[in-house]
Protein backbone atom coordinates (compact mmCIF):
# COMPACT_ATOMS: atom_id res chain seq x y z
CA UNK A 1 0.00 0.00 0.00
CA UNK A 2 1.33 3.45 -1.12
CA UNK A 3 2.35 6.02 2.02
CA UNK A 4 3.24 9.20 0.20
CA UNK A 5 3.76 11.35 3.37
CA UNK A 6 3.36 15.13 1.77
CA UNK A 7 5.60 18.03 2.71
CA UNK A 8 1.96 19.69 4.22
CA UNK A 9 2.24 17.08 7.30
CA UNK A 10 5.66 18.89 8.34
CA UNK A 11 7.61 15.56 7.02
CA UNK A 12 11.69 15.21 7.37
CA UNK A 13 13.65 17.48 5.38
CA UNK A 14 15.02 16.71 1.67
CA UNK A 15 17.93 14.03 1.93
CA UNK A 16 19.85 13.20 -1.02
CA UNK A 17 20.66 9.17 -0.60
CA UNK A 18 24.22 8.67 -1.47
CA UNK A 19 23.53 5.37 -3.14
CA UNK A 20 21.61 7.19 -5.97
CA UNK A 21 23.37 8.85 -8.65
CA UNK A 22 22.89 10.41 -11.57
CA UNK A 23 24.07 7.75 -13.71
CA UNK A 24 21.58 5.17 -11.51
CA UNK A 25 18.80 7.36 -12.50
CA UNK A 26 19.66 8.01 -16.05
CA UNK A 27 20.28 4.70 -16.74
CA UNK A 28 17.00 3.68 -16.23
CA UNK A 29 15.46 6.56 -19.05
CA UNK A 30 18.38 6.18 -21.82
CA UNK A 31 16.36 7.66 -24.43
CA UNK A 32 14.55 5.31 -27.52
CA UNK A 33 16.55 5.74 -30.43
CA UNK A 34 15.79 9.11 -32.28
CA UNK A 35 14.23 10.92 -28.85
CA UNK A 36 15.76 14.19 -27.74
CA UNK A 37 17.60 14.46 -24.35
CA UNK A 38 17.35 17.16 -22.53
CA UNK A 39 20.55 18.01 -20.95
CA UNK A 40 20.80 21.76 -19.87
CA UNK A 41 20.54 23.19 -16.19
CA UNK A 42 16.19 23.84 -15.17
CA UNK A 43 14.44 24.64 -12.25
CA UNK A 44 11.80 22.17 -10.88
CA UNK A 45 9.10 23.31 -8.46
CA UNK A 46 8.42 20.56 -7.00
CA UNK A 47 4.65 20.27 -4.70
CA UNK A 48 5.15 17.66 -1.76
CA UNK A 49 8.96 17.65 -2.04
CA UNK A 50 9.52 16.88 1.72
CA UNK A 51 7.39 13.39 0.97
CA UNK A 52 7.89 10.04 1.22
CA UNK A 53 7.61 9.81 -2.76
CA UNK A 54 9.04 13.71 -2.96
CA UNK A 55 12.31 13.08 -1.26
CA UNK A 56 12.78 10.16 -3.61
CA UNK A 57 12.07 12.70 -6.64
CA UNK A 58 13.88 15.48 -5.22
CA UNK A 59 17.35 12.99 -5.17
CA UNK A 60 16.64 12.28 -8.76
CA UNK A 61 16.51 15.03 -10.23
CA UNK A 62 18.84 16.71 -8.01
CA UNK A 63 21.41 14.09 -8.98
CA UNK A 64 20.51 14.35 -12.87
CA UNK A 65 21.17 18.10 -12.71
CA UNK A 66 18.12 20.10 -11.83
CA UNK A 67 17.88 22.14 -9.15
CA UNK A 68 14.88 21.23 -7.22
CA UNK A 69 12.49 23.72 -5.37
CA UNK A 70 10.26 22.17 -2.74
CA UNK A 71 7.21 23.58 -2.12
CA UNK A 72 5.04 22.91 1.12
CA UNK A 73 4.19 23.93 4.87
CA UNK A 74 6.51 21.71 6.33
CA UNK A 75 9.93 23.46 7.42
CA UNK A 76 12.42 22.20 5.25
CA UNK A 77 11.05 23.25 2.01
CA UNK A 78 12.64 26.54 0.42
CA UNK A 79 9.35 27.67 -0.79
CA UNK A 80 7.07 27.30 2.25
CA UNK A 81 3.31 27.71 1.61
CA UNK A 82 -0.16 25.62 2.45
CA UNK A 83 -0.98 24.61 -1.36
CA UNK A 84 -4.77 24.57 -0.57
CA UNK A 85 -4.18 28.19 0.14
CA UNK A 86 -4.01 30.30 -2.84
CA UNK A 87 -3.34 33.53 -1.31
CA UNK A 88 -0.35 31.90 0.60
CA UNK A 89 0.91 29.94 -2.48
CA UNK A 90 0.95 32.97 -4.54
CA UNK A 91 2.68 35.37 -1.91
CA UNK A 92 5.43 32.07 -1.73
CA UNK A 93 6.10 32.14 -5.10
CA UNK A 94 6.30 35.90 -6.19
CA UNK A 95 9.59 36.72 -7.93
CA UNK A 96 10.52 33.29 -8.40
CA UNK A 97 11.22 31.48 -11.56
CA UNK A 98 10.75 27.72 -12.50
CA UNK A 99 10.68 26.18 -16.17
CA UNK A 100 8.72 22.49 -14.62
CA UNK A 101 6.18 21.98 -11.92
CA UNK A 102 5.40 18.70 -10.48
CA UNK A 103 2.66 17.51 -8.08
CA UNK A 104 3.68 15.02 -6.13
CA UNK A 105 1.74 15.99 -2.59
CA UNK A 106 -0.65 14.15 -0.58
CA UNK A 107 -1.87 14.09 2.92
CA UNK A 108 -1.20 10.60 3.78
CA UNK A 109 0.33 9.93 6.42
CA UNK A 110 -0.35 6.65 7.12
CA UNK A 111 -2.01 4.17 4.20
CA UNK A 112 -5.86 4.97 3.70
CA UNK A 113 -8.44 2.50 5.26
CA UNK A 114 -11.30 4.22 5.10
CA UNK A 115 -12.98 6.63 2.56
CA UNK A 116 -12.56 9.72 4.53
CA UNK A 117 -8.87 8.98 5.02
CA UNK A 118 -8.30 10.01 1.25
CA UNK A 119 -10.66 13.60 1.60
CA UNK A 120 -7.58 15.54 2.30
CA UNK A 121 -5.32 14.16 -0.51
CA UNK A 122 -8.36 14.75 -2.94
CA UNK A 123 -8.79 18.32 -2.17
CA UNK A 124 -4.70 18.24 -2.83
CA UNK A 125 -5.73 17.23 -6.25
CA UNK A 126 -8.29 19.79 -6.94
CA UNK A 127 -8.22 22.69 -4.86
CA UNK A 128 -3.96 22.46 -4.71
CA UNK A 129 -3.68 21.65 -8.16
CA UNK A 130 -5.99 24.92 -9.40
CA UNK A 131 -3.13 26.69 -6.85
CA UNK A 132 -0.22 24.94 -8.47
CA UNK A 133 -1.50 25.75 -11.80
CA UNK A 134 -1.90 29.74 -11.01
CA UNK A 135 1.46 29.29 -9.15
CA UNK A 136 3.15 27.82 -12.41
CA UNK A 137 1.84 30.75 -14.70
CA UNK A 138 3.20 33.05 -12.01
CA UNK A 139 7.09 31.50 -11.98
CA UNK A 140 6.48 30.68 -15.71
CA UNK A 141 6.84 27.19 -16.13
CA UNK A 142 6.12 25.42 -19.43
CA UNK A 143 5.68 22.10 -18.48
CA UNK A 144 4.02 19.89 -15.86
CA UNK A 145 3.98 16.66 -14.63
CA UNK A 146 1.09 15.61 -12.38
CA UNK A 147 0.92 12.23 -9.87
CA UNK A 148 -1.85 10.30 -11.16
CA UNK A 149 -2.44 6.75 -10.05
CA UNK A 150 -3.71 3.42 -11.17
CA UNK A 151 -6.95 3.44 -9.15
CA UNK A 152 -8.15 6.62 -11.76
CA UNK A 153 -9.05 3.79 -13.96
CA UNK A 154 -11.96 2.95 -11.63
CA UNK A 155 -12.43 0.18 -8.90
CA UNK A 156 -13.36 -2.89 -10.40
CA UNK A 157 -12.73 -6.30 -11.80
CA UNK A 158 -10.40 -5.22 -15.52
CA UNK A 159 -9.87 -9.00 -16.12
CA UNK A 160 -6.33 -10.34 -17.07
CA UNK A 161 -5.91 -7.93 -20.25
CA UNK A 162 -3.22 -5.27 -19.04
CA UNK A 163 -5.20 -1.69 -19.20
CA UNK A 164 -3.58 0.58 -21.31
CA UNK A 165 -3.33 4.27 -21.30
CA UNK A 166 -6.39 4.31 -23.96
CA UNK A 167 -9.16 2.62 -21.34
CA UNK A 168 -10.74 5.63 -20.01
CA UNK A 169 -9.97 7.48 -17.49
CA UNK A 170 -12.37 8.62 -14.06
CA UNK A 171 -15.09 7.01 -15.47
CA UNK A 172 -18.02 8.11 -13.57
CA UNK A 173 -18.24 5.50 -10.26
CA UNK A 174 -21.88 4.37 -8.44
CA UNK A 175 -20.48 4.47 -5.38
CA UNK A 176 -21.06 8.25 -4.24
CA UNK A 177 -17.74 7.90 -1.87
CA UNK A 178 -16.00 6.42 -4.80
CA UNK A 179 -17.09 9.20 -7.20
CA UNK A 180 -15.14 11.61 -4.36
CA UNK A 181 -12.29 9.54 -5.19
CA UNK A 182 -12.10 9.51 -8.66
CA UNK A 183 -13.57 12.46 -9.54
CA UNK A 184 -10.82 14.04 -7.96
CA UNK A 185 -7.49 12.44 -10.34
CA UNK A 186 -10.52 13.25 -13.01
CA UNK A 187 -9.70 16.97 -12.38
CA UNK A 188 -6.25 16.79 -11.25
CA UNK A 189 -5.76 15.16 -14.96
CA UNK A 190 -7.98 17.64 -16.73
CA UNK A 191 -5.74 20.87 -15.12
CA UNK A 192 -3.06 18.88 -16.37
CA UNK A 193 -3.88 18.04 -20.32
CA UNK A 194 -6.01 21.44 -20.39
CA UNK A 195 -4.37 24.32 -18.84
CA UNK A 196 -3.07 26.88 -22.28
CA UNK A 197 0.65 27.88 -22.10
CA UNK A 198 1.91 24.91 -20.48
CA UNK A 199 2.60 20.93 -21.42
CA UNK A 200 1.37 18.57 -19.34
CA UNK A 201 2.18 14.90 -18.84
CA UNK A 202 0.48 12.60 -16.43
CA UNK A 203 2.05 9.78 -14.71
CA UNK A 204 -0.75 6.94 -13.31
CA UNK A 205 1.51 5.21 -10.82
CA UNK A 206 0.88 1.55 -9.45
CA UNK A 207 0.80 1.08 -5.52
CA UNK A 208 3.93 2.30 -4.00
CA UNK A 209 6.41 0.35 -1.66
CA UNK A 210 10.18 1.02 -1.31
CA UNK A 211 12.31 3.58 1.26
CA UNK A 212 10.14 4.91 4.06
CA UNK A 213 7.31 3.28 2.85
CA UNK A 214 7.67 -0.40 3.33
CA UNK A 215 9.31 0.15 7.13
CA UNK A 216 5.85 0.91 7.80
CA UNK A 217 4.63 -2.55 6.39
CA UNK A 218 7.56 -4.40 8.43
CA UNK A 219 6.80 -2.63 11.67
CA UNK A 220 3.33 -3.59 12.00
CA UNK A 221 4.14 -7.04 10.73
CA UNK A 222 6.97 -7.34 13.68
CA UNK A 223 3.47 -6.43 16.08
CA UNK A 224 1.31 -8.62 14.44
CA UNK A 225 -0.96 -6.27 13.27
CA UNK A 226 -0.99 -6.60 9.76
CA UNK A 227 -2.94 -9.80 8.04
CA UNK A 228 -2.26 -10.93 4.49
CA UNK A 229 -5.77 -9.80 2.99
CA UNK A 230 -6.43 -12.02 0.68
CA UNK A 231 -9.12 -11.21 -2.42
CA UNK A 232 -9.29 -14.68 -4.29
CA UNK A 233 -7.48 -13.96 -8.06
CA UNK A 234 -7.51 -10.24 -8.01
CA UNK A 235 -3.86 -8.19 -8.54
CA UNK A 236 -2.41 -4.60 -8.37
CA UNK A 237 0.20 -3.12 -9.67
CA UNK A 238 3.20 -1.66 -7.82
CA UNK A 239 6.50 0.06 -8.53
CA UNK A 240 9.09 0.91 -6.29
CA UNK A 241 9.87 4.04 -5.27
CA UNK A 242 13.06 4.94 -6.79
CA UNK A 243 11.74 3.53 -9.99
CA UNK A 244 8.98 6.11 -10.25
CA UNK A 245 10.49 8.84 -9.08
CA UNK A 246 12.75 7.46 -12.14
CA UNK A 247 9.66 8.16 -14.22
CA UNK A 248 9.17 11.73 -13.52
CA UNK A 249 12.73 12.56 -14.84
CA UNK A 250 12.03 10.50 -17.74
CA UNK A 251 8.81 12.68 -17.98
CA UNK A 252 10.55 15.78 -17.63
CA UNK A 253 12.96 15.31 -20.39
CA UNK A 254 10.91 13.29 -22.83
CA UNK A 255 7.19 12.98 -21.87
CA UNK A 256 5.00 13.72 -25.09
CA UNK A 257 2.65 16.70 -24.09
CA UNK A 258 -1.28 15.82 -23.34
CA UNK A 259 -0.17 12.31 -22.48
CA UNK A 260 -0.27 10.12 -19.73
CA UNK A 261 2.16 7.32 -18.94
CA UNK A 262 1.54 3.78 -16.89
CA UNK A 263 3.71 3.68 -14.41
CA UNK A 264 4.10 0.10 -12.64
CA UNK A 265 6.74 -2.96 -13.21
CA UNK A 266 6.16 -5.95 -14.62
CA UNK A 267 4.45 -8.17 -11.80
CA UNK A 268 0.96 -7.57 -10.53
CA UNK A 269 0.61 -8.88 -7.09
CA UNK A 270 -2.03 -9.26 -4.75
CA UNK A 271 -2.22 -7.30 -1.93
CA UNK A 272 -1.53 -10.72 0.23
CA UNK A 273 0.96 -11.72 -1.65
CA UNK A 274 2.96 -8.26 -1.44
CA UNK A 275 2.78 -8.75 2.36
CA UNK A 276 3.67 -11.84 2.62
CA UNK A 277 6.67 -11.11 0.32
CA UNK A 278 7.57 -8.04 2.73
CA UNK A 279 7.41 -10.80 5.83
CA UNK A 280 9.73 -13.19 3.68
CA UNK A 281 12.27 -10.17 2.80
CA UNK A 282 12.62 -8.84 6.66
CA UNK A 283 11.74 -12.15 8.13
CA UNK A 284 9.01 -10.64 10.52
CA UNK A 285 6.41 -12.91 11.80
CA UNK A 286 4.03 -14.81 9.46
CA UNK A 287 0.95 -12.93 8.73
CA UNK A 288 -2.52 -14.71 9.23
CA UNK A 289 -4.68 -14.41 6.04
CA UNK A 290 -7.81 -12.91 6.76
CA UNK A 291 -10.40 -12.93 4.11
CA UNK A 292 -11.16 -9.11 2.51
CA UNK A 293 -15.06 -9.45 2.60
CA UNK A 294 -14.60 -9.21 6.61
CA UNK A 295 -12.93 -6.05 6.43
CA UNK A 296 -14.99 -3.13 8.01
CA UNK A 297 -13.17 -0.81 6.20
CA UNK A 298 -14.74 1.51 3.58
CA UNK A 299 -11.55 2.29 1.08
CA UNK A 300 -9.57 -0.63 2.13
CA UNK A 301 -12.47 -3.04 0.82
CA UNK A 302 -12.65 -1.34 -2.17
CA UNK A 303 -9.34 -1.38 -3.27
CA UNK A 304 -8.97 -4.99 -2.25
CA UNK A 305 -11.79 -5.52 -4.69
CA UNK A 306 -10.02 -4.15 -7.50
CA UNK A 307 -8.18 -6.57 -10.12
CA UNK A 308 -6.05 -4.30 -11.66
CA UNK A 309 -2.70 -5.04 -14.13
CA UNK A 310 -1.33 -2.17 -15.77
CA UNK A 311 0.60 -2.10 -19.60
CA UNK A 312 4.06 0.33 -18.87
CA UNK A 313 4.90 -0.17 -23.31
CA UNK A 314 3.95 2.90 -23.70
CA UNK A 315 6.62 4.20 -20.68
CA UNK A 316 8.56 1.83 -22.58
CA UNK A 317 8.83 3.37 -25.81
CA UNK A 318 8.47 6.72 -25.46
CA UNK A 319 9.99 7.77 -21.88
CA UNK A 320 12.69 5.15 -22.20
CA UNK A 321 11.50 3.85 -18.93
CA UNK A 322 11.91 0.27 -17.66
CA UNK A 323 11.69 -0.36 -13.96
CA UNK A 324 14.96 -1.68 -12.11
CA UNK A 325 12.87 -3.68 -10.41
CA UNK A 326 10.50 -5.84 -12.58
CA UNK A 327 8.85 -7.16 -9.73
CA UNK A 328 7.76 -6.38 -5.50
CA UNK A 329 10.06 -9.44 -5.04
CA UNK A 330 13.37 -8.01 -6.40
CA UNK A 331 12.50 -4.63 -4.78
CA UNK A 332 11.77 -5.83 -1.50
CA UNK A 333 14.93 -8.06 -1.68
CA UNK A 334 17.17 -5.44 -2.68
CA UNK A 335 15.29 -3.49 0.19
CA UNK A 336 16.16 -5.52 2.85
CA UNK A 337 19.69 -6.26 1.80
CA UNK A 338 20.39 -2.64 1.86
CA UNK A 339 18.39 -2.68 5.53
CA UNK A 340 21.17 -4.85 7.43
CA UNK A 341 24.00 -2.95 8.47
CA UNK A 342 27.28 -3.30 7.12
Amino acid sequence: MSVTRSGNLGAPAVRRDPGHTAASAMSLVAAPSGLPVMTDQRTVLLAGASGVFGRRIAATLSDAGYTVLGLGRGEHNEIRADLNDRDQVMRAVRGRQADIVVHAATALAKPPMRNKDMTGTDLLRTTGMHNLVDAAHEVGAKKMIAESMAFGYGFRDFGSTPVTEDTPFAPRQTDPALEEHVAAMRVKEQLTFGTPGIDGVALRFGLFYGPDATEYVVTMLRKRMLPAITSGHRVLPWVHLDDAAAAILAAIERGRPGTAYNIADDTPMSFANHTRAVAAQFHTPKPLSVPAAIMPMSYLRAFLKTNLTLSNERAASELGWRPRYPSAVDGLAALAREAVPG
